[in-house]
């Protein structure tokens, strides 16, 4: 670790992991209501478990991806952050606010706008924490003076994701329109500009763990910025087709979402590669494990998976069914699940002052192959229900209940599997907490002027 200030990343890695435990605990209590019976109905609905599930995966992915920038900024620019202050000020206000949402959502406080429930006091309150974390960036980069493609793709990445939420502020009262512009905000999100966070990310790591030239890696990065805007934008339209839009969405919805998995597959291709010519070498074996997976992941999460589901004569059957689910959990995990635990178990050792960057963890392997496992589980449960759900209910016409219940036996298979990926994550959240000495590595490295580097990163 170069400057003292990239430590601020350390209480940004510790909000996202516990957020990322909680949701693992209202993921179980969601799988358990559609085996039924439900005893707390009453209390928390599923629409209210589920809401909480989804909500904490974008808000504990968030708070990785600006933990993570926290760390990479000050290294690829070289100097310490503008502000720690303004860090750790604007961490307790996202902290605070999600607890506050929700808390709220228990209470039927919401919008109910799906993926984007949360009340405009709190909306506002994440826009004002966005803004204080773009100018604490871009003041840091100012300051030094020195912008690389790497940490150009990343912060441009975040500072579009802001710009992108702003169409969440507006609401419509057809609910065509609403669906329209909801996807402004989440298609773009998850399959435009975080795109660009991942790539900018995994380029960052492949730098360090492969020694991969950073002129052709920077270069590579242009490539997958490319494909994003032109296939990721307009591959908007491919959740236009049933919302009641005009039919030339369905062909341009279609050609596009079928280019979007190029960038993927390229990124998985050239990660792979990179670390191949390494010969593996870094010291860190377990961040190369975490980085080159999210690479693999991706492009079978995100782009196989979203391919087979997203062409407009596949989609018109499982469009609204446990399909969706599948493509969902795997490309979220591969993308940005897998990309944040990789910077985050990067990190791990040079937090606790070790300046030969090693991280050979029993109990990190454990929580990666459980992870990697437990959701390829997931994967298959949801694939083989959400084809049973499609001939059932759109093939055959069998009712909605009467189908959940010919069903049940592969939640029983996604609860097996989801338990699995739940201990990967308690192991890795644990193997976190156990192996960093906060306060030796605190006093050790932060003591005397904070603009003197304290170690030299591999």
């Amino acid at each position: 670790m170069r400057y003292r200030s990239q430590w601020v990343a350390y209480p940004y890695f510790v909000v996202a992991l516990l957020l990322y435990g909680l949701q693992m605990v209202f993921g179980l209590l969601s799988a358990a209501k559609y085996l039924g019976p439900d005893p707390l109905i009453n209390l928390m609905a599923f629409d209210v478990t589920k809401e909480i599930h989804t909500n904490l995966l974008i808000v504990w992915v968030l708070t990785g991806f600006m933990g993570a920038t926290y760390y990479v900024v000050p290294e690829e620019s070289r100097t310490e952050i503008y502000s720690v202050k303004l860090a750790y000020w604007q961490l307790g206000i996202w902290t605070v606010n999600g607890v506050v949402a929700v808390v709220g959502y228990l209470f039927g406080w919401t919008e109910g706008n799906k993926l984007l429930e949360q009340p405009v006091p709190v909306k506002l309150t994440i826009v004002v924490c966005m803004l204080m974390f773009l100018y604490n960036i871009f003041m840091t980069i100012r300051k030094s003076g020195r912008w690389t493609t790497t940490e150009g793709v990343l912060v441009s990445g975040l500072a579009l994701a802001a710009l992108l939420y702003l169409p969440a502020l507006l609401q419509f009262h057809n609910y065509t329109v609403s669906i329209f512009y909801r996807w402004w905000t989440v298609h773009l999100w998850v399959e435009g500009v975080w795109e660009m966070v991942q790539a900018g990310l995994l380029a960052y790591l492949l730098i360090r763990l492969s020694g991969a030239d950073r002129e052709m890696m920077e270069k590579w990065l242009y490539v997958i910025v490319g494909l994003v805007f032109i296939a990721g934008i307009i591959g908007t339209a491919h959740h236009y087709y049933w919302v009641g839009v005009p039919q030339y969405w369905l062909p341009i919805g279609g050609f596009f979402s079928a280019l979007e998995p190029l960038a993927l597959f390229g990124m998985a291709m050239y990660a792979y590669f990179a670390m191949r010519r390494s010969g593996f070498a870094h010291p860190n074996k377990l961040a190369i494990h975490w980085t080159v997976g999210s690479a693999v992941y991706t492009a079978f999460g995100a782009g196989l998976l979203g391919l087979a589901h997203t062409w407009p004569a596949v989609n018109k059957w499982t469009h609204g069914t446990l399909i969706t689910p599948m493509h969902g959990h795997s490309a979220f995990f591969g993308a940005y699940v897998m990309i944040v635990l990789a910077v985050i178990t990067y990190a791990m050792p040079h937090f606790a002052g070790r300046e030969d960057s090693s991280r050979e963890s029993p109990m990190g392997y454990w929580a990666f192959w459980l992870q990697l496992s437990g959701m390829f589980g997931m994967t298959l449960a949801f694939a083989t229900a959400g084809i049973a759900q499609v001939y059932m209910e759109r093939i055959m016409g069998v009712g909605y209940l009467d189908t959940q219940l010919k069903l049940q036996v592969h939640f029983l298979m996604l609860i097996g599997a989801a338990i699995i990926f739940t201990a990967g994550v308690a192991l890795f959240i644990w193997d976190f907490f156990r192996a960093v000495p906060i306060r030796t590595a605190f006093l050790d490295n932060t003591s005397g002027d904070a603009s003197v580097p304290v170690s030299s990163v591999a």
